[in-house]
């Protein structure tokens, strides 16, 4: 505690009320409400509950106005909440491939079987700002929602069937997936600990490491295989009913990213695989994530790791922005015992420095000292 500020305790209590004033802002201006930011600032939703490893629209728009706008700190106010919550049990693994899809496309095919489904997406806008918005404006009319019901099969099933992609990861009967939330990281990690890791990371920190890839570090030449936004079916097993109960529906976005791999003395040229998996709308997210999937699969799948992005330990340990933040804000705390070790060493082996660059000078402060 900053014991030495003036006020101790009571300052501490005024900045948390002048903190709430001015999270509160102009009192001219009506307050937000929680159903506005769900609408309205959908994608800032859906990164909270994404990074912040809970479905719920409604808390994470409370944690983004209770952060005054920042993410990282609304994302770390939703982890908080969620250690509190009882844990009933785990859903039986989505079926991405059954989803409702409001988006789908895939750079590599241009007739792609089912269709390409453009959605809502930033990809065909002029970045211009728009007047209009800042008046009020709105589109003419609400328009409807389309999805699509038609089965669309996967790229890479095309792929698969000619051979030229690596199988799909198939998991042990009796595997147990394991869960970061209640266990600690150890390396190396399982793919589905580390897929789990990476859909809580840092955008940011991932987009920025799934770019470094694209510029020649742990070089991977990659293709979108597919990316998919929709509405997925959340199933429980009950151990009193022999079938699995519906729960209701999560919005996620998911891509598969498609690889070239020159092949090894176990696996012939083919295609290989990177995977992006997160709640709500975050095509970027899950591009970037897909990107380092594959970027940490170096030493599976034989290749040289010469590059951070391949680096499993240095990639996972740094990836979580909360607890980059944590380790970076605590340097704001006292360190006073801490800097006056450091400033007295400093000072000793100043001293020292002159004695020996410049004894004359060093005697006569001798001299003047006694």
């Amino acid at each position: 505690m900053y014991v030495a500020v003036k006020g101790g305790e009571a300052a501490i209590a005024n900045a948390h009320s002048l903190l709430a004033d001015r999270r509160r802002g102009d009192r001219s201006v009506p307050a937000l409400r929680l159903d506005q930011i769900v609408e309205q600032l959908a994608l800032g939703v859906d990164r909270v509950m994404s990074e912040g490893s809970l479905y719920d629209r409604e808390l994470a728009a409370l944690a983004i106005v209770q952060a005054r706008g920042d993410l990282i700190e609304a994302i770390f106010l939703v982890r908080a909440y969620r250690t509190t919550l009882p844990r009933f049990g785990y859903s039986k693994a989505i079926d991405t491939a059954t989803m409702l899809v409001e988006r789908r496309v895939s750079a590599t095919y241009k007739d792609l079987p089912g269709g390409q489904l453009l959605g809502p997406t930033f990809d065909y806008t002029h970045r211009l700002l728009d007047p209009e918005l800042a008046a009020g404006g709105d589109v003419a009319e609400p328009l409807q929602r389309e999805t699509e019901t038609q089965a669309m099969p996967r790229v890479s099933a095309i792929l698969a069937r000619e051979g030229l992609i690596e199988p799909d990861g198939e998991m042990p009967q009796d595997h147990v997936p394991g869960d970061i939330t209640r266990e600690p990281l150890e390396f190396p990690m399982a793919r589905d600990i580390r897929l789990q890791a990476l859909s809580r990371g840092d955008e940011g920190f991932l987009l920025a490491l799934g770019y470094s890839t694209q510029r020649g570090y742990a070089r991977n030449h990659p293709f979108v295989g597919e990316i998919r936004i929709g509405e997925v079916e959340l199933e429980l097993d009950v151990p009193e009913l022999p079938f699995a109960v519906p729960l209701g529906t999560v919005r996620v976005t998911e891509c598969q990213m498609v690889n070239q791999f020159k092949g090894s003395a176990k696996a012939p040229p083919q295609f290989t695989r990177g995977y992006g998996l997160v709640f709500g709308q975050s095509e970027r997210k899950a591009m970037a994530m897909a990107l380092c999937d594959r970027a940490l699969r170096a030493s599976e799948l034989g290749e040289d790791v010469v590059a951070a992005a391949q680096d499993e330990e240095f990639v996972i340990s740094h990836s979580d922005n909360v607890q980059a933040t944590g380790f970076v804000e605590h340097l704001k705390l006292p360190h006073y015992v801490d800097f006056q070790a450091e400033l007295d060493l400093v000072r000793r082996m100043h001293a020292e420095y002159d004695a020996r660059e410049n004894p004359v000078k060093a005697d006569d402060k001798r001299e003047a000292a006694e």
